[in-house]
């Protein structure tokens, strides 16, 4: 299953969402007239779970915060309950239609039930809501993505990055959009501009509230790791360059003797540790 993953606030929570491949169910039977207002248990609605015997005795006063629909909705995301979840945001967004923020979020309720059309339905309504709500522009790109349409995807990502430039989540999107797109060199780019602001992201889920992080795994994971070595190099983080220059080659990259003459390398080869990786790998001896 391709794997993405979302931050919404409920205090604040980060949490991973899996949504099937492309190819898989795209949800267009879904129907948004059946997302009716889910109505939630008391004891969720308290903002807590069910009573515990003593709480119940009526000698303890217990104190417990009312949820609002939305932070209610967005508690159902972080348990995963995207039928509910859904159901509330809609209810939210009938009632303020303009409201890009539960537009969004709508959407992203949806898309994590495989409903692709509906989804980007509502993206695109949040922003034109709001023209410059970069997070659900990156959605739509998470959307064509997830269909294979680089360009389209690539697009998207490229108006989301006119709003906002300080969005590591673009740029690695981006990067990732470029690469399924055999685009490599536009690829490092991207993926050198998402470092800068975030050196961890590949460490990390790079999630943020309302954006999506699209699927991180790829066809031709040796040339990948290939690349973001480079692009670790050209940061300067020989650490980082020399742990994915290892992935590329256990992944059987062909060209990695391409480190010798490109100058994004230069400092690396110094590293003893180059020569290892280097070194080609030895040949096993047929079983007797």
């Amino acid at each position: 299953m391709s794997r993405y993953s979302v931050a919404l606030p409920v205090g604040i929570f980060l949490f991973a969402i899996s949504i099937p491949s492309a190819g898989q169910s795209t949800g267009q039977s879904f129907d948004d007239t059946a997302l009716t207002p889910f109505i939630a248990p008391r004891g969720m609605q308290s903002g807590g779970p069910p009573q515990s015997p003593a709480a119940a005795d009526p000698s303890v006063i217990v104190v417990k915060p009312q949820l609002t629909d939305e932070q209610l909705a967005d508690l159902y995301m972080v348990r995963k309950e995207y039928r509910e979840a859904a159901g509330l945001y809609k209810h939210l967004a009938d009632q303020d239609p303009r409201n890009a923020v539960y537009l969004n979020k709508l959407g992203i309720a949806l898309h994590q039930q495989t409903a692709l059309n509906l989804a980007l339905k509502y993206y695109e309504r949040a922003t034109k809501m709001d023209p410059m709500y970069a997070d659900a522009q990156n959605n739509i790109g998470t959307i064509w993505y997830q269909r294979k349409k680089y360009g389209k995807a690539i697009h998207a990502y490229q108006k989301a990055l006119a709003i906002r430039t300080d969005m590591a989540v673009l740029y690695s999107n981006l990067g990732y959009a470029y690469f399924g797109d055999k685009k490599y060199e536009q690829s490092i780019s991207a993926f050198r501009q998402a470092l800068a602001l975030d050196p961890k992201l590949f460490e990390s889920n790079g999630s943020r509230a309302g954006s999506l992080l699209q699927d991180r795994s790829v066809g031709d994971r040796g040339r990948f790791y290939f690349l973001l070595a480079k692009s670790f190099a050209e940061a300067g983080d020989l650490d980082r360059c020399m742990h994915y220059l290892r992935k590329a080659k256990d992944e059987g990259f062909l060209s990695l003797t391409a480190v010798k003459t490109d100058p994004a390398f230069s400092a690396v080869l110094k590293d003893p540790g180059m020569q290892e990786i280097l070194a080609p790998k030895p040949v096993e001896a047929p079983q007797q």
